[in-house]
């Protein structure tokens, strides 16, 4: 029994350290960006639903926008089709185009949906063409469908927030003449995140974070400014598939976003760590200027 009183009395006392954040983010806006290990992986995603639902519950204005790209290649080969990628973005035919639209606005958004909805959350999922959110264009004809976004009309998402729903953002957009994209998912939350004037992005990754050597997790940079996320870049220490990351924080910030941090999404709770504590479990990039 005195086991359990000092289990609830330990519990108290996290909440009470945590009120300080808890006020911090009362009514503000927090855009997620989810992808990578922690969809993959059942447990760190029934994790971070439950940590989303957490923060809505408590008066945090979550927006989560998703990817979807294995749930994509899964698809793909299942259909024969082989997966293309230059430079990380996936060449993306009218067919594939399709698939796309099918994968991440059904299937994904739907199941993450019903799973907030399970925790006790109360969302509703939305893809760039709802409201036409994310107006694209092609971005490179050697790439076919991927889009680059020309502009992004948030009104659905603010008055899903104004309404106490949950947003669940799948990235394809759309043009004028009804064709549909395909976005990458880093670049559509910097994007919408800065439309939002969010106080926070959040992407999640499958590593540490920002790392001064790649082999070595210890070394992790913990703040970075633009020009010295910039710096590392030019000295090849900012890397592959950590540079695109890189730079749509710096188009997050530049967009009005307050804080944007890059998240290592396979620790447990990373997002309580980043918003309720002064732990966090990542990279945060600022504009000291």
């Amino acid at each position: 029994m005195m086991n359990a009183n000092y289990t609830n009395k330990q519990s108290a006392e996290v909440l009470t350290q945590a009120l300080p954040y808890i006020q911090k983010y009362y009514g503000k806006i927090v855009v997620v960006k989810y992808g990578g290990n922690a969809m993959i992986n059942e447990d760190l995603k029934q994790q971070v639903m439950g940590d989303v639902v957490l923060l809505h519950l408590i008066g945090v204005k979550v927006v989560l926008v998703h990817g979807g790209g294995p749930e994509i290649s899964d698809l793909l080969d299942k259909m024969g089709k082989k997966s293309e990628f230059v430079n990380g973005l996936r060449v993306t035919d009218k067919e594939t185009a399709d698939i796309v639209q099918m994968v991440l606005a059904g299937k994904v958004n739907k199941s993450l949906v019903n799973l907030l909805q399970i925790k006790g959350g109360n969302a509703i999922g939305l893809s760039g063409i709802d409201g036409h959110m994310i107006e694209s264009k092609a971005k490179d004809p050697k790439l076919g469908y991927v889009g680059e976004i020309t502009k992004i009309n948030i009104e659905p998402v603010n008055d899903l927030l104004e309404k106490g729903y949950i947003p669940v953002i799948s990235t394809v957009g759309c043009d004028m003449e009804g064709n549909v994209y395909n976005i990458n998912a880093d670049t559509a939350a910097a994007y919408i995140a800065g439309a939002l004037n969010a106080e926070n992005l959040i992407s999640m990754t499958d590593i540490s974070g920002i790392l001064m050597d790649k082999d070595d997790p210890e070394s992790i940079v913990p703040v970075i400014d633009i020009e010295e996320a910039r710096e590392l870049t030019k000295q090849g220490v900012i890397s592959g598939g950590m540079i695109p990351k890189v730079e749509c924080c710096i188009e997050a910030i530049f967009h009005g976003v307050r804080k944007v941090v890059i998240l290592d999404g396979r620790v447990p709770h990373a997002i309580l760590l980043e918003i309720l504590t002064n732990e966090g479990a990542g990279t945060m990039v600022v504009n000291k200027k």
